[in-house]
């Protein structure tokens, strides 16, 4: 999605621009029930336009029945009411399109937000490739769950290392990857737990948080 849509914006033509600027003075009682409208020469020069624009303003207003136009009387006042209506309808419009407006700055807000998301798995991955190339260790991953007796303690207060001999390399919390966690990162319910160790390593972590589970799977 190209952000030429979000950036339209709604541009009305100068004599509705007019009209609808009369309209919101009848609204707000500048003018009266009755009351005369400037002629259309002193409109046009009120709002710096052609006597033409100046002309189809009091048009629009005439179609919608706000004024009335008579030969000698002039553009005289007509209706409260559809001057309401008239300025609802356009106020519609506009907020129909600044929904649609927000509705695209959101999404590019998430496509914004999967792209970061993309970059920093692909940094966990050269990690990972790096650690393959460089380390004798093997990565794996689990899943922290609410069966684990230290959901929302760190590695640091079970002694993770001490009982695993696994060292924990990241942790994948909902779209965030946190690296070389430390001693003190908690264990939350649904975190991915990525570590490195030798080939038991899987096993001495799985029956560390799941005693008495069996084991599941492990993941390279």
């Amino acid at each position: 999605m190209g952000n030429e849509d979000k950036d339209i914006k709604i541009v009305l033509p100068k004599y509705q621009q007019i009209a609808v600027d009369i309209a919101s003075k009848i609204v707000e009682r500048h003018y009266e029930i009755g009351g005369k409208v400037y002629a259309r020469s002193a409109l046009a020069s009120q709002y710096r336009v052609s006597s033409e624009t100046a002309r189809r303003a009091i048009n629009v207003l005439s179609d919608m029945d706000i004024v009335e136009v008579t030969k000698g009387s002039g553009v005289v006042i007509k209706s409260y009411e559809n001057a309401v209506k008239f300025i609802k309808q356009h106020k519609d419009i506009r907020t129909l399109h600044e929904l649609k407006n927000d509705i695209f700055v959101r999404i590019e807000e998430q496509i914004d937000e999967y792209m970061k998301l993309k970059t920093r798995i692909g940094e966990l991955v050269e990690r990972i490739e790096h650690f393959r190339s460089v380390n004798p260790f093997v990565p794996f991953e689990i899943e922290i769950t609410a069966d684990t007796p230290y959901l929302n303690k760190t590695s640091s207060d079970v002694n993770f290392w001490h009982n695993t001999t696994a060292t924990i390399i990241a942790i994948k919390r909902g779209n965030e990857i946190l690296m070389s966690p430390g001693p003190y990162a908690t264990f939350r319910e649904h975190d991915i737990i990525y570590f490195v160790g030798d080939d038991s390593a899987y096993e001495r972590v799985y029956h560390f948080f799941y005693s008495d589970k069996k084991v599941k799977r492990k993941v390279k």
